[in-house]
This record gives structure tokens, sequence and C-alpha cells, in this order.
């Protein structure tokens, strides 16, 4: 786990930060390639250019303090992932796993209540399939996302069952001041994603894991050999 490379793909800017910021931040001297899959705006209205190229600009800056890396933007349209081929982002995945050959893949949780978040994790899962070519990747971790993953109160969907916590402790600043890039993004408490909203669910975590601050994972897979 967190051998040398590790691959984050989030379906839109600023899910990076809410989901394993900290995680992230802890292990910047592992090389990290983030990849967004939307611009998390469009569906939002219409001209919204300003908007999409200011997050766009935030997912840049905070990638510049974990990695020398430069984010990778796809243009999958906002909130409507459902409407693509799974295969067509199954496909751009796989290709950027074969050049980049991550140990570990950061992405999503299935049981998210945002359609983009669960249909990036069957397409992370589908593209990471464990056969020869890529036995590279031995990790696969679903992180969860405030606003989204603890709003799901269906009964027919899984509620987010994390087996994984990282202390963030030392990482959970770099985590907040990440998010304050998102400035946009930012709603003020008790908004789930507010200043607040973050390190609360920081210390939850924490209080499951005996940390002040901690980070957790659904384990997608774990191969040891």
């Amino acid at each position: 786990m967190f051998e040398k490379k590790i691959l984050v793909v989030a379906a839109h800017p600023d899910d990076e930060v809410l989901g394993c910021g900290g995680t992230l931040s802890r292990f910047k001297n592992k090389e990290i390639q983030i990849i967004f899959l939307s611009d998390g705006v469009s569906s939002r209205g219409k001209n919204l250019t300003r908007e999409i190229n200011d997050r766009k600009k935030s997912a840049l800056n905070f990638s510049k303090t974990i990695s020398h890396l430069k984010p990778l933007f796809f243009d999958y349209p906002d909130n409507s992932f459902d409407n693509i081929m799974l295969l067509s982002i199954v496909k751009k995945i796989e290709k950027i796993i074969q050049e980049f050959k991550p140990d570990t893949i950061l992405t999503h949780s299935s049981s998210d209540l945002n359609v983009d978040h669960r249909i990036t994790n069957n397409a992370v899962i589908t593209a990471a399939r464990p056969i020869d070519k890529y036995n590279y990747v031995k990790t696969i971790l679903f992180f969860e996302i405030l606003s989204s993953t603890e709003c799901n109160f269906s009964n027919d969907s899984p509620y987010f069952n994390p087996k994984v916590f990282i202390d963030i402790s030392k990482n959970i600043k770099k985590k907040i001041s990440g998010m304050n890039l998102y400035k946009n993004e930012l709603r003020k408490w008790p908004h789930p994603r507010s200043k607040i909203g973050v390190e609360t669910l920081a210390k939850f975590r924490g209080l499951s894991s005996n940390n002040k601050f901690a980070e957790a994972f659904e384990v997608g897979r774990l191969f040891i050999k």
C-alpha cells in the first residue's frame, strides 16, 4: 500500500481534497497523478466558463502542493455520466493506468449519492481489473465525499463502510487549506461541505481509529504477494 505511485481518479475537482487530501499530503513523497473526469460545474447552468476555469485553477494549485505532475482533465458532462457509455470512461482510465503504472488507486465509493461518483467507481474497478498486464496495481481504496456519501439514505444502497483509516493528524491543516483553494465550493456551517464539516468528519474518523484526525477508506482490492 502506497509503495511508489498513487493514481487518484476523481469525478470532479475538489473531490481529491475532500476524499483524500490529507492522505495525499502525507504521502506527497510518492509519485502522485490525479485525473478529473468532469469539470464539476457545467450542470449548474449556462455561461459558466469563468467558474469552470476557476475550479480548474484550484485543482492545479492543490496539485502543486502534493505532486510535480499536473492533473489530467477530461471533458465528460458534469452530473451526466449515466448518459455516457461506460466503456468510453473505462478506456480513458485504462490508458492512464497503462502509462502511469500505479501500485495504489484512490477513487470514489459506490455507495455515494452522486451518480458521477458511482460510475467513476465502476469504471475504475473495471479498468483496473486483475489481469496480468495490470499486476502492478496492488491496492484500490474508495474514499468518501462530504455532502454526497453521507446523504445516501436509500434502503437499496449500501452505506459507506470503511476498513482502512489513515492518520492525517499532521496533515489536517493541509487538507483544510486545500479546501480553501476551492472557496466557491465551500459552504457555511452546518453544511457538510464547510470548513467545520471537513474538520468534523476528520475528527470522527480519528475517533474510530484512535487518532486526532483521520481519513477513512473502503477496501476495493488489496493484493499481498
